[in-house]
């Protein structure tokens, strides 16, 4: 895994239309904020909430987090609106842009090249804003793999719960979660077909939200469940959700711990024996262990675990 590999263990939703959301969102343990200009604000407040997200991204204060801005549609009257207004409007203070309801590469092919214009404008880097694509519906899953690879700029693939429950005719009304009925998890495939694709083309996949903020246990088994497929993270809607999402995308101390002690045997295997295999506690370890080993250790030192034996 990249060196450079940033946590987004959770990814936090935030209505820019909310001042006191936008401020609390300041001082919460979230690994990325996005403040959303989407489906979270209604049709008539789209122009406010736009102008409030440029006045939080300007007047900063989130102390190192990733920030991002979901930006509406591009079949939508505000998107191009929103790119432009958070690009040129608050330089260089937003790192990525969410573009919901991809249904086809040419989406994302769009906002690489508006995202270039915006950048020139304002006399950014060119390149230097990246995408996070989410797919919501049976076209987007269809096209996931021309998706990921359509644009350099692309960090992540996203997906999106509800709006793929309603395309598929999927029968939940819960976002997020499972269907009555079907014994089975009703996510599994989307979820996994999203992540291949992501990880052919280096990005991270993050999981969608879970709409029940009380229902701890239920969020629990949701996350824990994409985390143990690889993703990287997932998006949390409400505070309380928060903690709950970042224990489950933490490696565990020991695997942490192990996957460190892999990779020096390895090391040490590889360097000094001149052996491309080698025995750690009962069991063979080879270059294959050291590729599972170092996605492990790059996670657990994104999400902050002390390293072992310091």
């Amino acid at each position: 895994m990249d060196s450079a590999y940033r946590a987004r263990r959770t990814c936090l939703s935030v209505p820019a239309s909310s001042e006191r959301f936008l401020a609390r969102a300041r001082d919460l343990a979230a690994d990325e904020v996005m403040l959303d200009l989407e489906d979270s604000v209604a049709p008539g407040a789209k122009d406010d909430a736009r102008a409030l997200a440029v006045r939080a991204l300007r007047e900063g204060g989130w102390q190192g987090r990733l920030v991002a801005v979901r930006v509406n549609g591009v079949t939508t009257p505000w998107a191009y609106r929103d790119v432009i207004a958070v690009v040129e409007g608050a330089p260089g203070a937003v790192g990525s842009l969410v573009l919901p309801k991809v249904s086809s590469p040419a989406a994302v092919t769009w906002l690489d090249l508006l995202l270039g214009q915006a950048e020139q404008a304002a006399g950014l880097a060119p390149g230097g804003i990246g995408i996070q694509a989410q797919i919501e519906d049976a076209a987007g899953l269809a096209a996931a793999e021309a998706v990921a690879a359509a644009s350099p700029r692309l960090v992540s693939l996203v997906f999106g719960p509800a709006d793929f429950t309603a395309s598929v005719g999927m029968r939940s009304l819960t976002v997020g979660g499972q269907p009555e009925g079907y014994p089975f998890d009703a996510h599994h495939y989307p979820l996994m077909r999203i992540l291949v694709a992501a990880r052919a083309v280096g990005l991270q996949a993050i999981d969608g939200p879970y709409a029940r903020i009380q229902d701890a246990d239920g969020l629990r088994a949701a996350a824990g469940s994409a985390a143990a497929l690889g993703y990287d993270g997932k998006w949390v809607l409400h505070p309380a959700q928060i903690d709950v999402v970042n224990e489950a995308f933490t490696p565990p101390a020991a695997d942490y711990a192990r996957a460190v002690r892999i990779l020096a045997a390895y090391d040490r295997a590889t360097s000094a024996d001149r052996r491309g295999a080698v025995m750690l506690d009962g069991e063979m370890i080879d270059e294959a262990s050291r590729k599972i080993a170092l996605m492990i250790a790059a996670k657990g030192e994104a999400a902050g675990l002390p390293r072992p034996g310091t």
